[in-house]
């Protein structure tokens, strides 16, 4: 198979991290989203000719669909599952089978600012600060972990917040279930929330001690020959493994990453001589094809860690032409110039992508604010070298430096975050020029389409019978539009 030279270089700058990737076709279209523990390994392996050869004539009809592609790198493969169902259910791909009936997988929830807090099953993970364990693509598995660790913990099941005497007077929970009754203060709360600590910690995969009682019982069982018995308990076991192994390796994941996140602030602080650690970095990059739709990105990391909400794209307003440097100065000045006006906090480093002259072009900027003290650098991807006093050498560091590899992390996603940004308006103008091969359709008919539906893409979306209503189009034109924008008749 041959590939397109422009998806064999983006084959090839992978990361090797957790996300999912957005098949696109010809017409800039959505037809697959997946998700993988390694970007680099997954999107590659559709790409090779053995694979192909033994692949289903699906996929084969994919990959030879497939014009682009775009990726979202993500914490973990947990994040992952979730971002894939999501972006499954906002775009409809035809390729995918799975999500397709709204269905989330199960998470456990509990929110240990409760007075007694209850282990529930849930589908959607919130921003509420409560702890969420999973997801699970085994329905099974989760409530069986449910069932399980309220019975051995004692955790109450009953609906009251703070339940009291008179709901234990409707339920026969500590009977059946082995509730530990703290409505009747039969448990202190302390002792309670203590119980809940290590129902947290063995689902966590922390006390492995718990599932070894739990074989030696179902051992017991089997020797009794109580075969029934040791078969419903050898269920639970294989069940709750699946369950602990998995959030074992969820939140090992995350706690590598955290250790990974200080060493390189650690070591940069080393390398650059810093009064202070930098826990927060800005990175910022500038994404054009010979000046046009030039667009730029700020991404920034927290200890060492990206933090996506606090990310920001730029459209350049002042620079004409291809000049990465004036506009990466527009761009500098424009974000702390807005933080300065705001008196917000200021991060303890600034990264632009690219060697001495991006940097002087970035320091210039703060210069004009006032903001001269701001520790900024640049690293530049031929050599990987950082520039940081100017008149001397730039710093080569081993390949191996957690400084640079955190830096090298946050040149590239800020690279990522504004390439993304510059493809998604590349693919609304080529969308939006197709209407200026309508015969009929000029400038200002064209403005009225796209301020009446939005988009482009809602444009796509409309029936005839819409288009017809837009002032000035009507009904010959509505079917002008529709066969030359939607030939094969399908959005």
């Amino acid at each position: 198979m041959d590939i397109p030279s422009k998806l064999q270089q983006k084959l090839r700058e992978l990361p090797d991290e957790p996300g999912c990737y957005l098949f696109r076709d010809r017409r800039g279209k959505i037809i697959y989203v997946g998700k993988a523990a390694s970007l680099r390994k997954r999107v590659q392996s559709y790409f090779r000719e053995a694979n192909l050869r033994r692949g289903s004539p699906k996929l084969r009809g994919l990959v030879r669909s497939v014009d682009d592609f775009d990726i979202l790198v993500v914490r973990n493969e947990a994040e992952a599952l979730l971002t894939e169902g999501q972006l499954i259910k906002d775009y409809r791909p035809r390729y995918n089978v799975s999500f397709r009936d709204d269905k989330r997988f199960l998470l456990l929830r509990i929110d240990p600012r409760e007075p007694f807090p209850m282990l529930k099953l849930c589908r959607l993970k919130r921003d509420d600060d409560a702890l969420y364990l999973g997801p699970y693509a085994s329905s099974a598995a989760a409530r069986a972990a449910l069932d399980f660790t309220e019975k051995k913990y004692g955790l109450r099941k009953c609906a009251p917040r703070v339940p009291d005497a008179q709901t234990y007077q409707h339920c026969l929970n500590d009977i059946i279930r082995f509730c530990s009754a703290p409505c009747i203060a039969r448990i202190s709360r302390e002792d309670y929330l203590a119980r809940v600590h290590e129902a947290c910690e063995f689902l966590r995969g922390r006390r492995p001690q718990v599932l070894h009682e739990l074989r030696a019982t179902m051992e017991e069982a089997a020797a009794r020959q109580d075969f029934e018995r040791a078969g419903a308990l050898r269920d639970t076991l294989l069940r709750l493994q699946a369950v602990v192994k998995q959030n074992a390796r969820v939140a090992s994941t995350p706690e590598r990453q955290h250790a990974q996140g200080e060493a390189g602030v650690q070591d940069l602080q080393r390398v650059l001589g810093l009064p202070r650690p930098p826990r927060v970095i800005e990175g910022f990059d500038i994404s054009n094809i010979v000046g046009t739709l030039a667009v730029a990105s700020m991404v920034c990391a927290v200890d060492g860690l990206p933090q996506p909400n606090r990310y920001r794209r730029f459209r350049i307003k002042t620079v004409v032409g291809s000049d990465d440097p004036r506009m990466m100065r527009e761009v500098v000045l424009r974000r702390y110039a807005r933080l300065k006006a705001e008196e917000a906090p200021l991060p303890d480093l600034v990264l632009v992508d690219g060697g001495l002259t991006q940097l002087r072009a970035a320091r210039e900027a703060l210069a004009e604010l006032g903001l001269s003290a701001l520790p900024t650098a640049g690293l530049a991807k031929r050599l990987e070298e950082i520039y940081w006093v100017d008149g001397e050498a730039p710093l080569f560091l081993p390949r191996e430096s957690p400084a640079l590899r955190m830096l090298q992390r946050l040149r590239d996603e800020a690279h990522r975050f504004a390439l993304t940004y510059h493809r998604a308006l590349r693919n609304r103008r080529i969308r939006e020029s197709a209407l200026d091969e309508i015969e009929g359709i000029g400038p200002k008919r064209k403005q009225q389409l796209l301020q009446h539906f939005g988009s482009i893409r809602r444009l796509l979306k409309a029936g005839e019978a819409e288009l017809a209503a837009v002032p000035g189009v009507g009904p010959e034109m509505a079917k002008l539009i529709i066969a030359t924008l939607r030939p094969s008749g399908r959005d």
